[in-house]
């Protein structure tokens, strides 16, 4: 794979954007219970609610980050093919500092609307 100009220029910020991608936080969160098979994975993040993700999306996703060192792709030469998916040592610090992000959210969630009700009311009041 090539390296784009924009990954060359930040790749600090491309690594943020696929760990904390709509479905990257969701297969980090999932991967640390477990590995996944990725049927398995694609119904655990359909459970989270609303829509689920596609086959599509699911597998750049995760291909995405298994470039960038977080999941373990471990394909085994059966019949029918069997794919288990995990995460590798870095993928599992992430996972960590995502789940606990996500765990913030629910948390202070109560606050975070509470500031928005009032930052709605000041503006509706100009």
């Amino acid at each position: 794979m090539a390296v784009s100009d924009s990954e060359s220029l930040c790749p600090y910020r491309l690594v943020l954007e696929h760990v904390t991608s709509r479905w990257g936080v969701l297969v980090l969160i999932e991967l640390l219970d477990r590995p996944y098979r990725f049927s398995e994975l694609r119904r655990a993040i359909g459970a989270y609610g609303g829509r689920g993700v596609s086959e599509k999306m699911l597998t750049q996703t995760l291909q995405t980050l298994e470039r960038d060192g977080l999941v373990h792709r471990d394909a085994k030469p059966v019949i029918p093919p069997r794919v288990d998916y995990s995460l590798t040592g870095l993928g599992r610090e992430a996972a960590e500092q995502v789940r606990a992000l996500s765990q913030w959210t629910r948390d202070r969630m109560d606050d975070v609307e509470k500031a928005r009700r009032t930052y709605d009311e000041t503006r509706a009041a100009s």
